[in-house]
């Protein structure tokens, strides 16, 4: 009898050992694995963003609507979810952005009405907005502005794709994080899925691709036909780009509103200069008309730099006849240790941007508008 009981003490003690030896092998081996893994920090990090736009989120709702927590979501998920935006960090409204009343009212109608106003538009299924939204046209022309502005709007989650994210070293992990994003944006719905310079991504398909990328490619193509099957998803995935004809069909067929931002015309222009420049102090002499003639082909971030090149024109004008207090330091140098004195402050909030300082900057901007299109001439000819 003792003897049995030694060796089921024995067996026992074995047993117990094992346990200990596999369970100190098992968190050695994955300390070791996290140790040499080079994206260990990032998703350590990534996590952490998540949990904080998630709380966002919650304390937004106000304790109404679905709570979000971390443990409902998988690894990959908050991957994703540290790229997610709520309504209330996006600091865009349509009354920032000038010149496309009529893209805005087609927009408005075509996809912010049915998100917001979804139990008028249940009756039918023909009464959706569109799983997939292209703006297209001309850099700087205002296409990322207007995707912050619909997501503000119609009150939607923002889920700013980075698509470097979805790369991993590891086979299979790209796959996952494409499902990943789908399977996110579903729990957050509403929700918009914005890909800056989709074409980067989702460009047209060939036999020179990498079979990691066209797998990747794929997988967020098929979740995205899942997502455009159930009707009562409320999921918008919303493209930008200057190159539409690198895009792939099946992408194309994927985003059937598709909305052309082009280069702005005169009275456009006129319109986002006064938007621009509606907080700053003008001169009498600034003619704004004329201004809008004298920009044709600037885009409306064109013309924000315009702006901004006038107002410091001014400003280093200001501080040359003010703040400079030696003439040894010689002509246009200036003296940056010096004491604002009151005086100088008033005289600086009533400080005004002159039309010759709008004209000097116009003329930098095109000689250096010039310089750069000789430069790609010159490029395009010794490749030739």
């Amino acid at each position: 009898m003792d003897s049995q009981e030694g060796t089921q003490c024995h067996i026992l003690a074995i047993v117990i050992r094992v346990c200990a030896f596999s369970a100190f092998t098992y968190y050695t081996a994955k300390w070791m694995i996290n140790a040499l893994d080079p994206n260990n920090k990032i998703r350590g990090k990534a996590k952490y963003v998540a949990e904080e736009q998630l709380r966002k989120l919650n304390s937004s709702a106000n304790g109404a609507g679905k709570k979000f927590r971390a443990r409902d979501f998988s690894e990959h998920e908050m991957m994703i979810a540290s790229h997610l935006v709520t309504p209330e960090d996006i600091d865009v409204s349509w009354s920032d952005i000038a010149g496309l009343d009529a893209t805005i009212q087609e927009l408005r109608e075509t996809v912010v009405l049915p998100v917001r106003h979804r139990k008028l538009f249940s009756r039918s299924k023909l009464w959706r907005a569109p799983k997939g939204v292209l703006l297209h046209g001309p850099p700087g022309c205002g296409k990322t502005l207007i995707a912050k502005a619909i997501a503000k709007d119609a009150g939607m989650r923002f889920i700013n794709l980075d698509v470097g994210v979805l790369t991993d070293k590891w086979y299979g992990e790209s796959q996952k994080l494409a499902t990943a994003v789908f399977t996110l944006a579903k729990k957050l719905q509403p929700c918009i899925i914005f890909i800056d310079e989709i074409e980067s991504f989702l460009r047209m398909r060939g036999s020179s691709d990498h079979e990691a990328t066209a797998m990747m490619k794929t997988q967020f193509m098929l979740q995205w036909d899942g997502l455009m099957s159930n009707t009562n998803i409320c999921v918008l995935v919303l493209g930008a780009t200057n190159r539409p004809q690198d895009l792939d069909k099946a992408i194309l067929r994927r985003m059937p509103a598709q909305f052309h931002i082009g280069v702005p015309r005169d009275c456009q222009r006129r319109e986002i200069l006064q938007l621009i420049l509606q907080t700053e102090q003008l001169s009498p002499s600034v003619n704004l008309k004329e201004l809008a003639r004298l920009t044709a082909g600037f885009s409306g971030s064109d013309l924000r730099e315009l702006c901004r090149h006038a107002s410091m024109y001014r400003m280093r004008q200001f501080m040359r006849e003010k703040l400079n207090t030696g003439e040894k330091l010689g002509k246009g140098k200036i003296e940056w240790d010096f004491e604002v004195k009151d005086q100088t402050l008033q005289e600086w909030e009533h400080l005004e941007i002159q039309m010759d300082d709008l004209l000097k900057s116009l003329s930098v901007m095109k000689a250096s508008k010039l310089q750069a299109q000789g430069a790609f001439l010159e490029k395009d000819l010794e490749l030739d």
